[in-house]
């Protein structure tokens, strides 16, 4: 890898790892299509003990969030309160009342996944379409997040490379995550990963910043996957994978001048569902205690017409 040519890295890996026309120049669900009927049977006969682990952050005003690209941490307001109640403000009979609430959030401030529309190679979209023919001021018309809310289920695998790789159980900023490491920590985990899974990786970075403060957690130096994982994506065949981070991949990026480019592979071209803000860590406690790091997983997007991201509140159950 040429590290002063992100051109030329991204447009070689774009072409030896691309899915376009895989399955057929309507898909809208990219890798999705690995995780099929088989594929959830299977991950739903993972459940033993019936634990459940919510992989979300909060969704309030005390988020990550600094504006950046206009993104801003949740707004919660009250529109019925129980003081409207008890005052007689609400105007209902029998003594009757309640309290009703509104949020004003992007879409990818908290736990997200990223749509198959939301990163563009040279203008181009999943599955080769032009750009501004897929998204426009009306939304996604084409790859909009509502098409994957029925698919998003099937079988978790967690790879806690900060626990493996990483020290105390974290890796540092800027700590890029290689092939190796991922198949490293899935052997020490006694964990394979292979088509049709949802990956799971932690870096530990959220701990550390609950730890620390959220400082430049959104969108500065992060552990990450490196570019060069591009073909483990490819090759494995998983339907989706989600990090503990706020972008995905390394922080800073590998090159010396690029914004972001396995994002640019990986949407686009692979069609892969990348997840965001995760977190994994009581998840990760409790296979580090029972040695069983695959499970049933659960991570439907909202189903928002024309959405290029969602909030998701991904669901582990051992």
């Amino acid at each position: 890898m040429n590290r002063h040519d992100a051109e030329g890295a991204i447009a070689e890996a774009a072409k030896a790892y691309s899915n376009w026309g895989r399955w057929g120049k309507d898909d809208r669900l990219g890798t999705l299509n690995f995780l099929d009927e088989g594929k959830r049977r299977a991950g739903a006969a993972l459940v033993r003990r019936g634990v459940g682990f919510s992989l979300s952050q909060s969704f309030d005003m005390t988020g990550p969030q600094k504006g950046w690209r206009r993104r801003t941490n949740p707004v919660h307001t009250m529109l019925d309160t129980g003081t409207d109640a008890a005052l007689g403000n609400q105007g209902f009979p029998h003594g009757f009342g309640g309290a009703d609430d509104v949020i004003a959030m992007p879409l990818q401030c908290s736990t997200q996944w990223d749509g198959l529309g939301h990163i563009f190679d040279h203008g181009k979209a999943w599955n080769g379409r032009d750009a501004e023919k897929v998204v426009t001021s009306d939304g996604d018309l084409v790859t909009g997040i509502e098409h994957m809310a029925p698919y998003v289920a099937g079988r978790g695998v967690l790879l806690d490379v900060g626990r493996v790789v990483g020290e105390d159980g974290e890796l540092p900023d800027g700590f890029a995550i290689t092939e190796e490491h991922l198949t490293a920590t899935a052997e020490a985990h006694g964990v394979s990963v292979g088509r049709g899974d949802i990956v799971v990786v932690r870096t530990g970075q959220l701990a550390r910043a609950r730890r620390e403060g959220w400082g430049d957690y959104a969108g500065g130096p992060a552990p990450g996957l490196s570019f060069t994982t591009a073909g483990w994506l490819h090759r494995t065949e998983i339907a989706a994978i989600a990090t503990d981070t706020w972008g995905f991949e390394v922080r800073p990026n590998e090159f010396a001048h690029a914004f972001q480019p396995l994002h640019q592979v990986a949407i686009p071209n692979i069609g892969l569902l990348i997840g965001e803000m995760w977190d994994p860590d009581a998840l990760a406690e409790d296979c580090a205690a029972d040695g069983v790091y695959e499970f049933w997983l659960t991570a439907a997007p909202l189903p928002i017409t024309g959405a290029v991201g969602s909030p998701v509140n991904p669901v582990a159950v051992k």
